[in-house]
């Protein structure tokens, strides 16, 4: 296991039993575990942006009357942090079902040794290497990633989606009037520009989402299980944000504003790079929707 504290929430019943093969797994002295323990699916939920794990752990005892769609509705709340259910011994066909909502693996009742959480914790503690790689690849202007740290990230989305049968929304955003020097801008409002985006594209997005600056002026981010009906109604969303967002830099920093969004399936054969080549390309196109002064009641 890794040397770094991984956080694991686990929704358990009264058995305690998870917990306590946990704690025998990550003695205390070592430091090496950062448990939360919720005993209701309906404080689960709520606690994931607190807690922010790395692991949810699901006793499906919890989850009646329906347990394979709280295991998709765990799932659709934090599809990127790795989900692991736990059934009675008797339940291995209904655990073997919830890999089709979403759980990444299962443990059974009475057999949760540590070999037993050594394997499904395996894939957890290789994405917390993974995703420590990625944050180095990070814009110091927007604090969103480069374009490097977007492909390695997006390419290991979409190797997921393909696995479990997942769609990808993938929107591309360049900013058409941020040129260095260029009419309106002072010297230096072009970062504060940058910036100003990059809070509507996060503000716009789940936490789960990627985001990213992938060019000198553009944009991209990644949702993962969005439908393709979305993608209009997002940029509908962004186009009334940056609306507010010109309304409020005054006329002088009036940013114009070119959108495009690519979906993906698990019957596309694309490659990441592909699908976002394809969304930069729509930014490239002409006639693309270019949103600008909305706020004075122009058209685009």
């Amino acid at each position: 296991m890794s040397e770094k504290k991984l956080r694991i929430l686990l929704a358990e019943g009264d058995s305690g039993e998870a917990a306590g093969a946990l704690h025998a797994l990550f003695p205390a002295e070592q430091e090496r575990l950062e448990l939360t323990v919720v005993s209701a699916i309906s404080i689960l939920i709520p606690t994931l942006e607190i807690v922010n794990p790395e692991v949810i752990l699901l006793d499906l005892s919890l989850a009646q009357p329906d347990p394979l769609g709280t295991v998709r509705r765990v799932h659709r709340a934090a599809p990127a942090v790795p989900l692991i259910v736990i059934a009675e011994l008797g339940g291995r066909n209904l655990a073997a079902q919830s890999l089709e909502q979403g759980a990444l693996d299962y443990l059974l009742k009475g057999c949760m040794d540590a070999p037993a959480f050594e394997r499904v914790l395996r894939p957890a503690s290789q994405q917390n290497i993974f995703d420590g790689l990625a944050g180095l690849l990070r814009d110091p202007v927007t604090g969103l990633y480069i374009r490097d740290g977007f492909l390695l990230l997006g390419a290991r989305a979409l190797d997921t989606a393909k696995r479990k049968l997942n769609t990808l929304m993938l929107l591309g955003m360049r900013i058409e009037n941020q040129t260095s020097g260029g009419a309106g801008f002072e010297p230096g409002a072009e970062e504060n520009s940058l910036r100003d985006v990059a809070a509507v594209l996060t503000g716009s997005f789940r936490r789960t989402d990627i985001v990213a600056r992938s060019g000198e002026s553009e944009f991209a981010a990644l949702a993962v299980n969005a439908a393709e009906p979305s993608g209009p109604v997002l940029c509908q969303r962004l186009h009334k944000r940056i609306a507010v967002l010109n309304h409020n830099r005054g006329p002088e920093g009036l940013l114009k504003i070119r959108m495009s969004v690519g979906f993906w399936s698990s019957a596309d054969t694309r490659s990441f790079a592909e699908l976002l080549d394809s969304v930069e390309a729509g930014l490239r196109a002409d006639p693309a929707p270019v949103f600008s002064a909305l706020s004075r009641g122009e058209n685009p």
